[in-house]
């Protein structure tokens, strides 16, 4: 049964959402959360709650789902990202195979590079991810 994702007005909905994806490993669901979700707000959505999973499932739906319409979101929601809470500390906790799957993503952005942002952001942006 597909999941129906309306946009979260707050942290507490978006967190109910994100559990439900992750426990079903809906990526598909996933990526329809964070087309219809603001970049801007992820920080605020997000809250203290960023873990691995979570990060992971960001990287995995927004490769799957949106770089192909869509590459200026999956840099603007990488970008935003970066800003939320606990992001350092669960960035430190990724293995070498998670981290791999962060670069991916990366060089697929650079591959499908558009005028939303330069190879130059793109850069800074991956020193941010600490690759």
């Amino acid at each position: 049964e597909k999941l129906h994702i309306s946009e979260p007005s707050n942290a507490y909905d978006f967190g109910q959402i994100i559990n439900t994806v992750n426990t079903n490993k809906d990526k598909a669901a996933c990526a329809d959360l964070l087309t219809i979700t603001d970049p801007k707000k992820l920080p605020m959505l997000l809250s203290n709650k960023l873990e691995g999973e979570i990060l992971l499932i960001f990287i995995q739906s927004l490769e799957y789902y949106v770089l192909g319409k869509d590459p200026g979101l999956v840099y603007q929601h990488l970008f935003y990202l970066s800003k939320a809470e606990r992001f350092k500390v669960v960035l430190a906790l990724l293995s070498k195979n998670e981290k791999e799957q962060v670069q991916q993503l990366f060089d697929l952005l650079s591959e499908n590079q558009n005028h939303q942002y330069s190879l130059e952001d793109l850069e800074s942006l991956k020193k941010v991810y600490e690759l």
